[in-house]
């Protein structure tokens, strides 16, 4: 970094910026680093900051915070052509075009979207840590086009933890393991275990992560922040490492509801190259509109309650959310979620059947060049790097994945039948319809555990898989702390019901604002908290 860079950063910083409530009704974050979308544009619009100041900024943190200091080891690389990138943006600003809210705002991408630039798209594999994208993912050419500044990339569960039955989440051997910002010793949960930590501890504004089962709102709830997993089809897979086509899906992961909102707002969009989005072509609206502090009055929840019960501590948080919800005009109903004993193992086989179809035609078409071409050649792969790919678990689902036949297979087809039949119209759609909910709120899982490699994660169980399997979207925001850990609450919907969720979580978290910034201890000691 050249040394105008530090000049620039000390001018625009000025050290602790007083910033007043205003922007989307947040209180004064405690640095521009910390800010959100709306208050670093004020100051960029006012001549305070440039985009090409708060890059350095962030990079400056990243080297004092992820790679050295407490070490969160959140980022796997970083984008060299950042700072130029800033740079061009502030000049365009000054030439008065103007992109949109994201114009010229710094974001970090999960290590498993292809960019095609000077980085690599891993999915955390050493064998594809060379690989550079023949092609932008959709998302990424997006957030191009919206202004935003592409950081870098964060590290994740390897192959977005679908390699092995004894997977520490948080692991990859591209990248390490990344850290829990609230307990250094405590899991992210997965796999978006980088983008979560980086935007907890504040190394960027956004980030964007990506599920097929919880991997957004699970990390998310346990980092303090919010999370949005989107309903299938409303943003683009094209160009993201897959697992599975019929739950995966891109989303935000920001600090704040309103960034969350504004980061869907430029991800939302109709692919051609991915005809699922053809079925949210229309559906998507401004989600920034949806931020209003009234949203919960008048609407009918159903406390989804056979998801109590795993943590009395966190049960008893919920139940404190559940008051600010009906005190901000909500109804609330006791409910079931129906049948989702039904389809737990029908949903791992439609994983393992779509995952080895899935990655070949990645492959093929984003990494021509890449040293593997098939599920086959990567499970080689790591029987040939072992000692660095397989120290720690191994490659069960990977190799269960290989064995399994085609899409036209019976074993598949009724599985998928199973999974939708139980999770959509017998499930969330059944009790959302009888109930005449006009959402579901549950905790969205435990707090953070103590990573062991030894026995693997240990979460104890998390809302996430009816809205995954279901394709339904799920928005989580932090509830507080839990022994100084945080826990998040879940809203989760029908089909393209993103904008309700967004508004119903926003006056939430308004009225409560319990996020709290991480403090970067090496544990948690229960005796004092």
């Amino acid at each position: 970094m050249e040394r105008r860079d530090f000049v620039k950063m000390g001018l625009a910083a000025g050290g602790t910026l007083a910033i007043a409530r205003g922007a989307l009704g947040r209180t004064a974050p405690a640095s521009i680093l910390d800010a959100g979308v709306m208050q670093q544009q004020a100051q960029m619009a006012a001549n305070k900051l440039t985009a090409h100041a708060l890059a350095s900024q962030y990079l400056a943190r990243i080297a004092r915070i992820d790679k050295a200091g407490p070490r969160i080891n959140a980022i796997i690389e970083l984008n060299p052509e950042a700072l130029r990138i800033a740079r061009e943006l502030d000049r365009e600003r000054r030439a008065g075009k103007l992109r949109g809210p994201l114009h010229g705002i710094p974001v970090l991408l999960k290590d498993n979207i292809a960019t095609a630039d000077r980085m690599s798209t891993s999915a955390g594999s050493l064998a594809l840590a060379d690989s550079h994208a023949a092609h932008d993912a959709f998302v990424a050419q997006r957030l191009r086009a919206a202004g935003a500044v592409i950081l870098g990339k964060t590290n994740l569960s390897e192959w977005a933890n679908m390699r092995s039955t004894q997977s520490t989440s948080g692991w990859s051997g591209r990248g390490g393991l990344t850290r829990n910002p609230y307990a250094l010793d405590r899991n992210c949960s997965g796999s978006s275990s980088g983008s979560a930590a980086a935007i907890a501890a504040s190394l960027a504004t956004l980030a964007v992560g990506t599920e097929t089962d919880g991997s957004i709102v699970s990390p998310a709830s346990i980092c303090g922040l919010v999370g949005i997993k989107p309903t299938l089809g409303l943003v683009s897979r094209s160009g993201i490492i897959p697992i599975a086509a019929s739950q995966d899906t891109a989303g935000p992961m920001t600090r704040t509801v309103a960034d969350a909102a504004l980061l869907l707002d430029a991800l939302a969009g109709v692919d051609p190259e991915d005809v699922v989005t053809r079925e949210g072509g229309g559906k998507a609206t401004g989600y920034a509109q949806a931020l209003q502090r009234d949203a919960l009055r008048g609407k009918r929840l159903g406390i989804a309650r056979n998801f109590f019960g795993l943590n009395d501590d966190v049960d008893a948080r919920i139940e404190q959310a559940l008051a600010v919800l009906k005190a901000q005009g909500a109804e609330l109903v006791d409910v079931q979620v129906p049948n989702t004993d039904k389809y737990g193992n029908a949903e791992i086989a439609v994983l393992l059947h779509e995952f080895k179809p899935g990655l070949a035609d990645y492959l093929r078409r984003y990494a021509p060049n890449a040293p593997v071409r098939t599920m086959a050649d990567v499970i080689a792969f790591n029987r040939q790097h072992a000692q660095r790919e397989l120290r720690h678990f191994g490659q069960e689902h990977l190799e269960a994945s290989e064995a399994k036949g085609g899409l036209d297979s019976k074993e598949y087809l009724d599985a998928l039948a199973t999974c939708r039949r139980y999770a959509r119209e017998e499930g969330i759609d059944k009790v959302l319809r009888e109930y005449r909910l006009d959402a579901l709120v549950a905790p969205t899982g435990g707090p953070a555990w103590l990573t062991d490699f030894v026995n693997g994660d240990h979460c104890g169980g998390s809302f996430s898989s009816p809205a995954a399997v279901a394709g339904y979207p799920h928005v989580t925001v932090p509830a507080g702390l839990v022994h100084g850990l945080p826990v998040g609450l879940s809203f989760v919907g029908g089909a393209w019901s993103e904008a309700a969720l967004i508004g119903m979580a926003y006056a939430y978290e308004q009225a409560t604002l319990l996020r709290r910034a991480p403090t970067f201890a090496a544990s948690i000691n229960t005796t004092n908290v």
